[in-house]
Parts: structure tokens; C-alpha cells; sequence
């Protein structure tokens, strides 16, 4: 979910003092690219953002898929951002598409790759290596190109630019695949923008269908791998005692129809029942 600075913080205060029923948030509170500064000044940023609240730190890399994912940051930056990050006891989530950038985070020790739509195989296993969380989207994508009248003209939304989100739809299954045979931890995310919120769960439909994910790799990457590549591995994620009891069931069996997943019935955050609906007859 994207908020503003200011208002993620609020909704996360609100949520959090039981004022407002809404999801665990965790808030970069603002993203860095590459005018974000020099390396000092994007290290006195990364202090500033720890004060402000932020509980991780986003960085933009690259450019986006629509502007053909070149490398944005230079490295200098990235190692600055992501390596006081590490000192600030932060995780680091980069936005990169191509090899470049994605390969200079990994080095500075960033946490989490976001879409990776170009990756080659010599970066996945750095990541694999590294130990490195990555993050492929297809309902972003899916997304743009089903709402795409809302979006045209917009900026870089472009004829040429929704042309090259539909290539991405196959790009995203291949490097989700090998970066499966290369054994990197894969978290789902969707990166939703306006119109996906509230569908996170086709998520998990495309990284079955589209992406080759079994239905438990699927499940996994959306619970107890997504919690650890949040540092909250101890809190959420599992079902065991001590845990934060954050449950959804569903109407039918995933593993047998990942669809399933699109039917829920019940919601518990906490341990504390926000959704019950009666049992279908």
C-alpha cells in the first residue's frame, strides 16, 4: 500500500492504539533514489528516516519497467543507503529491474529485491548466495494493463510503456522459475497501486499458474518466508505457540485449487476476530 509520509504514520498510529481496524503496516515512510543526495547526505537521510518512524528503507535502483529498467543510483549510493541501514538495525527493500542495479544492492548488503523482471542467473545465485529476499510481481503488471484508460497519458504510462509491461508478464514466470532452481528465498508481494488493493490474493493464483509455483511454495512465500524477510519471523508468519495468531481461512483447499485462496471466511489479526462469515449451506 502507498501513502503519503505523514499519513502512513498516522493510519500505523491508529491501527496500532486500536482506534481503526487495518493490517500490520510497516512504513519506509519515504523512498531514496538517486537525487536523494551524495552518499553523506543519503546516509544522514537513511538516521533521519529512523527518526521519523520508518521501519524499513525503499530504494529506487533503477528506472521502471517501463523505461526499460536501467541502473538509476549510482553504486556509491546504494552502498551508502543500504550499509547505514544495516548500521541503523534497518532491513532494505530495492526497487530494481535489471541485473546492474539489483547486483550493486546485493553487494551493500540490502535485504530484498523487488520485481527483478530482467535478471540473469549469475545475480539470482549472488542473491541465493547472499541470502537475499526476492520479490517478483505479476498483479502490479496485470494490474496497469486492466485498468490501463485510468493510467494512459499518465506520465511514463505510454502506449510504449504499457507495450512493454505486457512482454514483462512472461519475463516475471522465467525468472521466477530460475530463481527457484537457483534456490533464492521468494516472498510474494504485489506492489499494488490503485485498483489491486484488496486483490492481493490473485497474487498467489499467478505464481502458481503463470509462475510454476507448486501451492505450498506459493503459501509459503506469503506467510512464514515474507514474515522472516521482515525481521518478524518470531512474531507472524507460523502457526505456533507465541505467535501473533494472524489467520485467514479460506473456503476450500489451496493445495488442490490455489483459487481457493479468493474465498475467505474468516480473518483473525492478533488473535482477535475481525471477518466470521456464516458457513455457506
Amino acid at each position: 500500500m502507498r501513502l503519503g509520509a505523514s499519513k502512513s504514520r498516522r493510519i500505523r498510529k491508529r491501527i496500532e492504539a486500536g482506534s481503526i481496524a487495518g493490517p500490520r503496516i510497516l512504513t519506509a515512510v519515504r523512498p531514496i533514489d538517486e537525487h536523494s543526495g551524495t552518499p553523506d547526505q543519503i546516509r544522514t537521510l537513511v538516521r533521519q528516516l529512523k527518526a521519523e518512524g520508518a521501519d524499513v528503507v525503499k530504494l529506487f535502483a533503477t528506472a521502471s519497467i517501463r523505461d526499460g529498467g536501467r541502473m538509476t543510483m549510482s553504486a556509491a549510493q546504494i552502498e551508502a543507503a543500504c550499509g547505514e541501514t544495516r548500521a541503523q538495525g534497518m532491513r532494505s527493500v530495492v526497487h530494481a529491474h535489471a541485473p546492474d542495479g539489483a547486483r550493486a544492492a546485493v553487494l551493500a548488503g540490502c535485504t530484498a529485491i523487488e520485481h527483478g523482471t530482467f535478471l540473469d542467473d549469475a545475480t539470482l545465485q549472488l542473491m541465493a548466495d547472499r541470502g537475499v529476499y526476492f520479490d517478483p510481481n505479476f498483479l502490479v503488471l496485470h494490474n496497469y494493463l486492466d485498468n490501463k484508460p485510468k493510467f494512459l497519458g499518465i506520465g511514463n504510462y505510454t502506449e510504449a510503456g504499457f507495450a512493454a509491461m505486457e512482454k514483462g508478464l512472461p519475463l516475471v514466470a522465467e525468472v521466477l522459475k530460475r530463481a527457484r532452481a537457483h534456490r533464492v528465498k521468494i516472498v510474494l508481494g504485489t506492489d499494488a497501486v490503485a485498483g489491486a488493493h484488496g486483490r492481493n490474493a490473485e497474487e498467489f493464483v499467478y505464481r502458481v499458474r503463470d509462475g510454476g509455483d507448486s501451492p505450498m511454495e506459493a503459501l509459503i512465500s506469503g506467510t512464514s518466508m515474507a514474515a522472516e524477510s521482515l525481521g518478524l519471523a518470531a512474531e507472524i508468519g507460523r502457526i505456533a505457540p507465541g505467535m501473533q495468531a494472524d489467520l485467514v481461512a479460506i473456503d476450500g483447499n489451496p493445495l488442490e485449487d490455489i483459487a481457493a485462496v479468493r474465498r475467505v471466511v474468516f480473518v483473525m489479526k492478533g488473535g482477535k476476530v475481525f471477518r466470521n462469515e456464516p458457513k455457506p449451506r
